[in-house]
């Protein structure tokens, strides 16, 4: 039974996973994870060229989070196993694509790519963004080379809107192209996101949302 509560949403259950809003105690999680997929994630996450990094800058990075997620401003997600053992990722509802609108980011541990999750996480925000937070546009950016992302917004009835050419600067400054797959609230209803499986709570951990 779901008790209405306005979000934002603090933490999601899906049938495999837990989303949430990190801690600074996640901290050593946190960095054995990108620390393990380092050379994974270093060809399409620019921020990867700045790591490794100790756990001391890694508390302030998650305070930082933290900070922006109470007031509003940003939602990052760590993600999780079920006994929140261990770090499998990150992921994000991100504002900065402008108003009434979210940006899905995520990363997948290299040990867990080629599972679906990142497909499970993004269909959960998904319906978070439309069904909690209300907004009219959600997007999902992603390097046409990285093939495994771009699957992910196909799947779950995004549209390609348009590949931007030489919008991302990595590190070394060279410029990479940038897909944008858009999902709007009129086309939403009918696509697999919709049919997502998950359970949400405020900061609270009140209960907000059930789908299962």
């Amino acid at each position: 039974m779901s008790i209405h509560i306005p979000g934002p949403v603090y933490r999601i259950e899906t049938r495999r996973l837990v989303l949430r809003c990190w801690s600074p105690v996640d901290a050593p999680l946190l960095k054995q994870a990108v620390d393990e997929s380092l050379d994974h994630l270093r060809p399409w996450m620019p921020w990867a060229a700045n790591e490794p990094q100790d756990v001391a800058t890694k508390i302030e990075r998650i305070r930082e989070w933290r900070g922006n997620f109470d007031l509003g401003q940003d939602f990052v997600y760590g993600v999780f196993n079920q006994d929140e053992s261990r770090v499998l990722g990150g992921s994000g509802l991100h504002t900065r694509v402008g108003r009434d609108a979210r940006e899905i980011g995520y990363w997948i541990h290299k040990d867990f790519i080629n599972q679906g999750l990142a497909t499970e996480l993004s269909a959960a925000l998904t319906r978070v963004a439309f069904e909690i937070d209300g907004v009219n546009r959600v997007e999902i950016h992603c390097d046409p080379e990285n093939v495994r992302s771009a699957a992910v917004p196909r799947k779950l009835g995004y549209t390609h809107e348009a590949t931007l050419r030489q919008r991302s600067r990595m590190n070394d400054g060279s410029y990479r192209d940038v897909m944008i797959w858009t999902l709007l609230r009129c086309d939403y209803s009918e696509t697999p996101a919709a049919r997502a499986e998950f359970r949400a709570y405020d900061a609270a951990n009140r209960l907000i949302l059930s789908t299962f």
